[in-house]
């Protein structure tokens, strides 16, 4: 596997919403240093969106013709970047990655931590009001990585797999207990104690575990409460 388009960009308004914005990306023709909290020259305005565990956003190239079907023509589905990704490859999918899975990307070093939970900027960004909310049923999320070493990065660069410690958790199949078999004790259970995800996500399946109760995705979803 190679890396197909690197992309990194700047915070800068979302158009009039008064709020700022990372997603905006621009591909890039040369190696770029990947630290611990992600490309160099790559910005993000909110850090929920960002940080040590979300230094890397993956998107795959597979799904554009899917959501060109499913939401008709868009501007920023006619190059890779529509999603904010920094990655996009082809042969690689939700499908197919496990969380957990360690890269070696150029010549540093990666580590799948989690999906992408869609929030409500993607709505703005596609002019489709539920867009946040299709991207989370259709399980077209795209992921992150932690940096587990530091290094530099390029288009055409390897993308290789050295180590996969969950084969049985794909990303698909957390996608399915996060939004679908929310209820789901036994996999719930396994989840909480998988020391690839973030504390963030252990906690998560720890109260769903507890509660019995899913928590609301209005907010995130709609950008309002």
């Amino acid at each position: 596997m190679m890396i197909g388009t690197l992309l990194v960009g700047a915070v800068q308004p979302l158009s009039a919403t008064g709020h700022n914005t990372g997603i905006a990306k621009l591909s890039v023709a040369r190696p770029l240093r990947l630290g611990v909290n992600g490309f160099e020259g790559d910005g993000q305005a909110d850090p929920r969106h960002g940080g040590p565990e979300k230094a890397v956003h993956h998107y795959a190239a597979e799904h554009y013709p899917y959501w060109r079907e499913t939401i008709g023509e868009r501007a920023v589905l006619r190059r890779p970047g529509a999603f904010g990704e920094n990655l996009s490859t082809h042969g690689m999918t939700e499908d197919t990655v496990c969380i957990g899975d360690v890269y070696r990307l150029g010549s540093a070093t990666v580590q799948v931590t989690q999906t992408r939970q869609p929030c409500w900027k993607l709505n703005t960004r596609f002019g489709q009001p539920d867009m946040a909310l299709q991207v989370q049923r259709s399980g077209k999320t795209g992921w992150y990585y932690r940096v587990l070493e530091e290094g530099m990065a390029g288009p055409g660069d390897a993308l290789e797999l050295i180590d996969r410690s969950y084969p049985q958790w794909t990303l698909a199949s957390i996608l399915k207990i996060l939004y679908h078999r929310t209820g789901d004790r036994d996999a719930l259970a396994q989840l909480a104690q998988l020391a690839a995800l973030p504390a963030r996500w252990r906690d998560l399946f720890v109260r769903r575990l507890a509660t019995g109760a899913v928590e609301d995705w209005t907010e995130r979803l709609t950008g309002s409460v």
